[in-house]
């Protein structure tokens, strides 16, 4: 079939994962050799592919598969002579990774990176950018944990159909003890039914991932959007699940 089809009988064979993590890398590359890795993340709960929950470093994956995880993704930077902050990421079962892509921007998720590590990427994108090299010395380590939500303009209650039109009251969460809000709304605007319907992310970092998670469902219960259906309420019910709270989940979380 292949053969007919493309003229061309070679097959390529891809192991089966049934119940895989997302796990990534995000670096800084300077494209005159030096290449950091900046901690990894986990991304696993997605719906159709797009991610709804991050946190970092990702949980319960030992030293010495980060190390790996580490250089695999410095190996693909420096192969391509890659310059800028980039994201490689991998799908991870049972102390296994297997290589997926290389998101060659910054990812909405840099959030969690930058509260963990104290670093500010787009700083460094534009550094990089202007000819800096990155300063010697290992990959730095993580402090504490983050977790980052997506709060979308969309009525999880109907399956996660788009919630357009004009914005009432807006009320992101503040004051808190390892909050960051990066919101693109407030009170008045008007969410459009042709674009992406992210208004805001909403991260929160603590000493451990049990303190980061105690605080981001403490936030979410004080935001409040009027105008729009958004999935609030279904990620405050997510964070609170045994599947999250208590174990590490996988891609098949949401299903």
């Amino acid at each position: 079939l292949a053969a007919s089809a493309f003229g061309d009988a070679a097959l390529l064979l891809e192991r089966y994962l049934p119940a895989p993590r997302h796990v990534e890398v995000q670096l800084l590359a300077d494209g005159l050799g030096a290449a950091r890795c900046l901690s990894t993340r986990d991304c696993s709960v997605q719906r159709r592919h797009q991610k709804l929950i991050e946190e970092a470093p990702a949980p319960g994956i030992a030293p010495e598969v980060v190390r790996r995880l580490h250089e695999a993704a410095r190996t693909v930077a420096r192969a391509v002579g890659y310059r800028s902050a980039g994201t490689v990421e991998f799908l991870y079962a049972d102390g296994e990774f297997w290589f997926m892509e290389m998101n060659t921007r910054l990812q909405v998720e840099h959030t969690v990176t930058e509260e963990v590590l104290g670093i500010d990427l787009v700083e460094w994108q534009l550094r990089i950018a202007s000819g800096e090299a990155l300063p010697a010395g290992p990959d730095p380590e993580p402090k504490g944990h983050a977790i980052e939500v997506r709060v979308c303009a969309e009525d999880a209650a109907a399956g996660f159909v788009p919630s357009a039109g004009t914005l009432g009251l807006v009320r992101w969460p503040r004051g808190m003890p390892g909050l960051r809000v990066d919101a693109g709304f407030a009170g008045g605007d008007v969410v459009p039914s042709n674009y992406d319907s992210l208004l805001a992310k909403v991260i929160a970092h603590g000493a451990t991932r049990v303190e980061a998670l105690g605080r981001l469902r403490a936030a979410l219960a004080t935001l409040r959007v009027d105008g729009v259906a958004t999935n609030a309420a279904w990620l405050e019910a997510a964070l609170a699940c045994d599947g999250f709270a208590a174990t590490t989940p996988t891609t098949r979380f949401v299903a």
